[in-house]
């Protein structure tokens, strides 16, 4: 026996070591990124790259500026560079460039921000519906609606772009929030529906039942009752649905320019005066990695849950 117990905690301990390794393994391109976002500019191109440095938040200042270079010979007195604001030192010493104005960075991060949450909102919110009436309800063809609403979800996205675009084009819904959104809703609705319905079938019917006999509607149920008891499946399905609004990139890049460009399709685009700033998109890419990371943590709970849901059966 004693035997057998060493077995198995060693067992456990490799197992605890190999998740540990591949944990770091898949981290290394994250700290790889968020490294070279607080490289002095002189030093992101440097080969072989120092492991010691002075971290700088240049490369945070230029992804949120426009800037130019002063030209060949402009030398500036110290009073001219203490006279500038902290910011406009930082660049000036990076890269020798002037701030002239804000850049596009807020506003595209602006545009990914409305345009995922409104369309994680109406896809969990319709895929809820949905999933509930497939679950409690006999629709004929039930199967066939399914795999319908599925096989939407097998279409790889590219296949239709360039029909969406000129069918975007015609009713004028190119470079607009409304356009993506109904886009990505179109195309998240039916891994909502899947996955919704499958949290919905484990909830007793008996408890909406008993809700009926005390007097309440069909909808006072699903509102007081079910939705309660799905709460896991909605917060796991909205951080997923978040997650693929937030990342999408070949419709954004093919069916905006300005007005409701999203991040994925600006920043890897963005070419400086000095030539393509990699600690910028570096920078950049940390600060999108900020909004699905919170939700994530936010709503973390409810995804270790929605992995055992439906362990215990009634």
């Amino acid at each position: 026996m004693a035997e057998i117990r060493q077995d198995k905690g060693l067992k456990h301990y490799l197992v605890i070591l190999a998740l540990i390794l591949i944990t770091v393994i898949m981290m290394i391109p994250l700290f790889y990124i968020v490294n070279t976002s607080f490289r002095p500019w002189a030093e992101i191109k440097e080969y072989p790259p120092k492991l010691i440095y002075q971290p700088s938040i240049g490369s945070y200042i230029r992804v949120f500026t426009a800037r130019a270079v002063y030209p060949p010979g402009t030398v500036l007195s110290q009073e001219e560079v203490d006279a500038m604001k902290w910011y406009e030192r930082i660049v000036y010493h990076d890269t020798n460039e002037e701030i002239v104005r804000r850049g596009d960075f807020p506003k595209r991060y602006m545009n990914s921000l409305i345009i995922s949450i409104l369309t994680t909102l109406i896809t969990v919110t319709l895929g809820t519906l949905a999933a509930y009436g497939f679950s409690r309800f006999k629709v004929k063809g039930e199967g066939n609606l399914l795999f319908f609403i599925l096989s939407t979800r097998m279409l790889p996205p590219v296949i239709v772009v360039i029909p969406v675009f000129l069918m975007y084009r015609t009713v004028g819904l190119t470079d607009s929030h409304l356009g993506l959104i109904l886009l990505y809703t179109a195309f998240n609705v039916s891994f909502a529906v899947w996955v919704l319905k499958g949290f919905i079938d484990e909830i007793p019917r008996e408890y909406e039942e008993a809700a009926m006999v005390d007097g309440y509607t069909r909808w006072e149920t699903f509102r007081k009752v079910v939705l309660p008891q799905s709460v896991t499946g909605i917060a796991a399905t909205a951080v997923f649905v978040f997650i693929f609004s937030w990342n999408e990139y070949a419709f954004a890049f093919l069916l905006t320019r300005n007005t409701a460009q999203t991040v994925p399709a600006w920043l890897p685009y963005q070419m400086g005066v000095l030539g393509y700033d990699w600690g910028a998109a570096a920078a950049g890419s940390v600060m999108f990695l900020i909004p699905a990371m919170i939700l994530t943590i936010l709503l973390r709970k409810h995804l270790v849950r929605g992995i055992s849901f439906g362990a215990i059966r009634k």
